[in-house]
């Protein structure tokens, strides 16, 4: 038995293509998953004490935790009455060996701006309720996402632990006062900021070979994937975006399958923010 499963690590790691190939035959995966299943998913919310807010995920093995700390800042001449929200992620070598210490990591920097682009085109943030006193002093949220462990999928798990620690962010109240000093007072909060829209990203692989559709690809799914696709819904099922990474295509009814699956990952989500923020 034991030589069996050697035989079945060595040829994963030799021939991992064919590997996976000889499973997606079967329509399963090498974890047991069906094609179109997602990984289990845990929310924690108000992981960090000593942040504004926070938040940690659990997306299968890939577990990440994001801390907001609110800082003062001025704002941009062109919008005086709006804050910033400034997320990170990161990608350290104690969360993965493929990762390397130094700057960050060209997959970090993808994620971190695709979360970025999303939250400044489709509406999600009201970036207003971030100012103190129009043009002179606003709130800039720095948003850390750390990666604690990692096997795939970051970006699901990292917009899933941003928009749930955002979800329950308070604010100390603070004023501009005559000499143009902002005083904070970190006894009172203001109420809790409603976010415009819930976004949930789902994640897929493409293989087209012939085209198949695996729904949160872990680590090996994703590097041996051609293309990825990721859409993103709000909780009302309503299109927030899609994107789309690599060279190969997608056809219309992979597309469409993508999008029911989305949907139906999104329920799932709803079902877990409101446990976690009970």
């Amino acid at each position: 038995m034991s030589t069996s499963v050697e035989n079945f690590e060595i040829f994963s790691r030799i021939q991992p293509q064919e590997y996976l190939k000889r499973f997606l035959d079967q329509d399963v995966r090498p974890d047991g998953r069906l094609l179109n299943q997602f990984r289990k998913t845990m929310i924690t919310s108000g992981a960090i004490s000593t942040a504004n807010a926070s938040a940690m995920v659990r997306l299968g093995g890939t577990t990440v935790v994001c801390g907001i700390k609110a800082e003062v800042c001025e704002p941009k001449l062109n919008v005086p009455n709006q804050g910033y929200l400034v997320p990170n992620v990161e990608l350290s070598p104690l969360c993965s060996p493929k990762f390397k210490p130094g700057p960050p990591s060209e997959k970090a920097q993808a994620v971190s701006e695709f979360i970025n682009q999303l939250f400044i085109k489709s509406n999600i943030f009201p970036l207003e309720s971030l100012c103190i006193e129009e043009g002179k002093a606003v709130w800039v949220l720095y948003a850390d996402i750390v990666c604690l462990n990692y096997d795939g999928n970051i970006l699901d798990a990292s917009l899933l632990a941003l928009t749930t620690a955002l979800k329950d962010l308070k604010l100390p109240k603070a004023e501009v006062s005559p000499s143009m000093v902002v005083e904070v007072d970190a006894t009172t909060y203001t109420e809790a900021i409603q976010l415009s829209r819930f976004p949930v990203s789902s994640t897929f692989c493409i293989f087209n070979n012939p085209q198949v559709i695996l729904s949160d690809p872990n680590d090996t799914e994703e590097s041996l994937a051609k293309e990825v696709v990721t859409i993103v819904t709000d909780l009302d099922h309503n299109l927030v975006r899609i994107y789309k990474n690599g060279g190969t295509t997608i056809d219309v009814n992979g597309l469409k399958q993508c999008i029911e699956n989305a949907k139906k990952r999104t329920n799932e989500i709803k079902l877990l923010i409101d446990e976690a923020l009970l």
